[in-house]
């Protein structure tokens, strides 16, 4: 039998794999990607993509059911959920099949099975087996691992797919249930989406929260406005509260819970708090997809799952081998995970030689992050008690939705966009933004961290009137006081 021979074999295809392999490519190298399931991966599957396509159909019914009057729109809303999810498995597939085409088109080779390392150097190059609906051998002179992470199975949440669920299981193609009531386990990031969506189609929605805080790694101002919105909706949330235990009941389900203040040792005798609903969705923990690589063999290190890299080069211990994206446990975004298999390639390639690359390394100072809650959240950068962690005095600018012109036309009132600057060289430090678009306004302010841009670059620069991207305009001149519909204290620098 004789083995193909890649200059890159890519083993997953999720957003940092199918991502690298693409990169590869485009600089001339022959490329091999290797996907157990679906390409796209989570992210595309089972996360962000199937997410925010529900979160735009609840936008769409909070926007006609609370403001359509408003809008010169009266009418009454049928609202069916199975009809959501069937727009979302469409959106899903045309992009998964937008995924192949692209490898198609870019020559690369797309093999469905579980890839692992069976042996190899660097030198020589490696030997991967490839088994499921493609069983086959091939050899690679580099290897990127990008196989992501999974929801994880915490035992004392008896997870069983039926009442106890997942984010994989609640964002199934087949799950079209809207629950009377739903327990959601975690407000983070992926338990405040589901939260909103769900409670817009109508169920009653309770969230048990282990930290003090919702999305705790958020401005307070932000966490405040979201906790507001989120109590006006209806959604209650129960902080520092530590769960014990969740079964089904058989038509419902039961989390037991203590004061997450309790001592270990003194759970069993503390007071219990008992919450019940029809379904429970734990949101908590992703285990990282490290296992039958055949890292082991290879002495390969990990640490409670996740892949040991140089987290400048992103290699691991072994030379030629590149690990990108969740599976590393380094910052746990779809976006990082593209941005590594950049890396990855770069220095994988220039390890080979003859292809117009050069070694390059890593840069986390600015990663934006994101939250489809209702009204969105986006951030960037340090928040204000980083910034006095590190001994760095910042100037905050802050802009109201509701002073702008284009978010009033568009019943878009609430939230603010905040900027952080330091005091001396007035240059933007962090971001933080609730309300419309957000995502999209702390992408401008990232490029300008990124280049290292003051505010008064941002203010020297022409903005489209009227548009939300005025926030950003805003939000800087306000920094030094010269906001136009904000009354401030100006500084003249």
């Amino acid at each position: 039998m004789t083995e193909e021979i890649y200059d890159i074999v890519v083993i997953g295809a999720g957003p940092g794999g199918y991502h690298a392999a693409i990169r590869a490519a485009q600089y001339g190298a022959k490329v091999a990607l290797v996907e157990k399931a679906k390409l796209g991966g989570t992210c595309l599957n089972w996360g962000c993509i199937p997410t925010k396509a529900l979160y735009a159909s609840a936008a769409l019914i909070d926007k006609i059911k609370n403001h359509g009057k408003e809008f010169g729109i009266d009418c009454s809303l049928n609202i069916d959920f199975a009809k959501a999810v069937e727009r979302k498995n469409k959106v899903v597939t045309e992009l998964v099949e937008g995924i192949g085409g692209l490898q198609e088109a870019w020559k690369n080779d797309v093999y469905f099975g579980h890839g692992k390392i069976l042996g190899g150097n660097a030198s020589d190059g490696f030997d991967i087996s490839i088994e499921g609906k493609d069983n086959t051998h091939v050899k690679a002179k580099r290897v990127i691992i990008a196989t992501g992470s999974s929801p994880a199975l915490i035992p004392a949440f008896n997870i069983d797919h039926d009442r106890i669920l997942t984010s994989d299981d609640i964002l199934d193609p087949n799950f079209k249930i809207v629950p009377e009531r739903l327990l959601v386990i975690g407000a983070g990031v992926i338990g405040c989406e589901f939260a909103n969506i769900f409670c817009t189609f109508g169920s009653k929605v309770t969230m048990l929260e282990y930290l003090p805080s919702p999305i705790a790694t958020e401005e307070r101002m932000i966490v405040r406005e979201l906790q507001k919105k989120f109590e006006d909706m209806g959604i209650t949330i129960h902080v520092s509260q530590n769960v014990l235990s969740v079964e089904n009941t058989g038509n419902g389900v039961k989390a037991t819970t203590c004061s997450a203040d309790v001592p270990r040792d003194q759970v069993d005798s503390a007071e219990k708090s008992v919450f019940e609903a029809d379904y429970c969705l734990v949101s908590i923990g992703r285990a990282k997809e490290s296992s039958e690589l055949g890292l082991e063999e290879l002495g390969i290190e990990t640490e409670r799952g996740a892949i040991k890299v140089d987290t400048d080069t992103v290699e691991t211990s072994v030379k030629g081998i590149y690990a990108i994206g969740d599976v590393t446990g380094g910052v746990m975004l779809a976006h990082v995970a593209s941005y590594e298999g950049d890396v990855a390639v770069e220095n994988a390639l220039s390890s080979i030689g003859g292809f117009p690359t050069k070694p390059i390394t890593t840069d986390y100072k600015v990663v934006p992050a994101t939250i489809f809650t209702n009204p969105n959240i986006g951030s960037v950068g340090l928040r204000r008690n980083q910034a006095k962690e590190q001994g760095i005095d910042v100037l905050m600018g802050r802009f109201p939705f509701a002073s702008l012109g284009k978010a009033k036309c568009m019943n878009e009132e609430e939230g603010f966009l905040m900027i952080l600057a330091d005091k001396e060289t007035h240059k933007i430090v962090g971001a933080s933004c609730i309300g419309a678009e957000a995502p999209e306004l702390i992408s401008e302010v990232a490029l300008a961290m990124k280049q290292g841009l003051s505010v008064h670059d941002i203010g020297d620069t022409i903005h489209s009137h009227p548009t939300i991207s005025e926030m950003v305009l805003e939000a800087a001149e306000d920094v030094v006081g010269k906001a136009i519909h904000r009354k401030g204290r100006p500084i003249h620098h």
